[in-house]
């Protein structure tokens, strides 16, 4: 399995999710802050499908 960049919408939504998780972690938002983990699970996740799978 060899490692490609991203495409650019995967790794938008990654990055927006990894950093909501990181901002309802450390900041009361109402939604945000009840799925900080997850948000930020999500956010690795995508970006790591990404590198992995060719086209995601």
């Amino acid at each position: 399995m060899k490692p490609s960049a991203p495409q650019k919408i995967t790794w938008i939504i990654g990055i927006l999710c990894g950093i909501l998780g990181i901002l309802g972690h450390f900041a009361q938002i109402q939604f945000i802050s009840e799925y900080s983990f997850t948000l930020l699970m999500v956010g690795f996740i995508a970006l790591a499908l990404g590198t992995s799978l060719k086209g995601v």
